[in-house]
């Protein structure tokens, strides 16, 4: 009789390989439910991204847009925490119990002036001054339309663990998250996914720039300006002293910084001379500590402008961020899930709309069909700036762009204004949730990849402390007055 010996080792592949195939068909059926859960609610997301796209409330004032996504949240059977970290606007909806705990970041905040209806030519809307020229109606909407997706996963145990949405105020110059940062609000989440709006759709693989900002006041003495000008002492003589140093220094410091500025009060009137005068300062650069340090000098111009027009001065400083760590883990993950997602589709309507609105912006165009095609993970030259940033030294963090305004218009313009007010905007949100979603899924399901990305996250950070680029001061609830 002849006895066959069957090897192990084949029978113990053979298992592994089914489980691993039977596996991936039950993630893939989880994401493809997700995905039909965003979808279905396409109508009802559109109503409140288009919602707050209309409300275009400025940072830490976002009370409308915030209400509207914290009572989206809890219907949704989300309990929700408002007033977090001394912001009136931010919050924190949980939904579930137990590891791991995935967050998802939130944003609603508009910019000042850019006015801009839905329309492909400039027009702005009556007694309005702001609006979202950066989506960031979009990317708020867009959050939440994850986390419910993932919430409905966890309400039937096809997923255990928690999601968390954060809702973070202010992202535009006023640092929301850095508090929630500060107050230790991310301690214990295991992972947190983000998004942004842009003219693209790719993974964020490339780090942002760390920032200061501050507002410096000057204080001299009023006079008239014919009558006695000798009697006063001009504040903006001084501020526009600190603004041609700064401007003389801008040779003698690393070619990869920023300075902006703008004077937010110059006076009232020409024979007046002035005896307030205030600028508004940005400093970035890839390196958060050489942010600091320049700084620091930026703040001895306004110290040697005080002194040299006899006038006094002091800053508060409204705004700090950090640099961005990129987890080259997360990002590969979420970049399959980009692609399984896929791009934006226009119309034969929306094409019309994109080609008009291209040229709009200095006359160029480009290919509309960029916005269907999703990039490879890649490194390229960011120039801005953001506070998740802060986020990414605290917990593992890991981000997604979509294609929400046209490709050859810019963010911070009417353009994209316009095509936020539109299912071009809307397309790209889509994108975002269900990127997110997927990736939420892969880590829920996933222990070792939460792993190896904590590991990743370690090893990145080495043995940086964190510490609040803005200080211990309190969150700058009218920055925008």
């Amino acid at each position: 009789m002849k006895v066959i010996i069957i090897p192990v080792l084949s029978l113990t592949i053979g298992f592994n390989c089914l489980a691993q195939s039977n596996n991936s068909k039950s993630i893939d059926a989880l994401k493809n439910e997700a995905a039909t859960t965003i979808k279905s609610g396409y109508d009802a997301y559109k109503k409140i991204a288009l919602s707050i796209w209309d409300y275009a409330e400025l940072g830490y004032k976002e009370n409308k847009s915030s209400a509207l996504l914290q009572s989206t949240l809890k219907d949704n059977g989300f309990t929700v925490e408002a007033g977090v970290a001394g912001m009136p606007t931010a919050f924190i909806a949980t939904y579930g119990s137990g590891s791991p705990v995935i967050a998802i970041l939130a944003e609603y905040d508009a910019l000042p002036g850019l006015s801009q209806d839905s329309s492909p030519t400039k027009t702005a809307i009556a007694n309005k001054s702001s609006a979202h020229a950066c989506g960031h109606h979009l990317f708020g909407t867009g959050s939440v339309a994850a986390g419910i997706a993932i919430k409905k996963l966890l309400g039937t145990g096809k997923l255990k663990g928690t999601i968390k949405v954060f809702g973070c105020p202010a992202e535009e110059g006023g640092s929301g998250k850095v508090y929630m940062v500060r107050e230790g609000l991310f301690n214990n989440v295991d992972i947190v996914l983000h998004w942004h709006p842009s003219d693209n759709n790719s993974v964020v693989y490339t780090s942002a720039l760390a920032n200061k900002s501050a507002k410096f006041r000057f204080y001299g003495i009023a006079s008239h300006a014919s009558a006695s000008p000798e009697q006063g002492r001009s504040a903006l003589d001084a501020v526009e002293a600190m603004d041609n140093m700064v401007n003389m220094m801008r040779e003698h410091i690393p070619q990869e910084t920023r300075i902006h500025y703008v004077i937010t009060n110059g006076g009232k009137a020409p024979n007046v001379v002035p005896e307030f005068a205030e600028v508004y300062y940005y400093v970035r650069h890839p390196e958060k500590t050489m942010a600091v340090s320049i700084f620091d000098r930026i703040a001895k111009a306004a110290e040697g402008a005080a002194l040299g027009t006899e006038t006094k001065m002091d800053y508060e400083i409204i705004g700090g961020t950090h640099d961005l760590l990129i987890n080259k883990t997360l990002a590969i993950n979420m970049q399959t899930n980009l692609e399984k997602v896929g791009g934006v589709m226009y119309t034969a309507e929306e094409n019309v709309f994109a080609e008009k609105i291209q040229t709009s912006f200095l006359g160029k165009s480009a290919s509309i069909d960029s916005a269907a095609i999703v990039k490879p993970l890649h490194l390229e030259k960011k120039q801005g700036s953001t506070d998740v940033g802060d986020v990414s030294y605290v917990v593992p963090t890991v981000g997604v762009e979509t294609a929400t305004w046209v490709t050859g218009t810019s963010a911070h313009s009417w353009q994209a204004v316009a095509c936020g007010g539109t299912d071009i905007g809307i397309k790209g949100m889509i994108v975002a949730s269900k990127t997110m979603a997927f990736t939420a899924i892969d880590l829920f399901t996933n222990p070792a990849l939460i792993k190896k990305a904590k590991e990743e996250f370690i090893q990145t950070k080495a043995d940086y402390q964190y510490k609040a680029l803005l200080g211990d001061r309190k969150p700058a609830l009218n920055y925008r007055d």
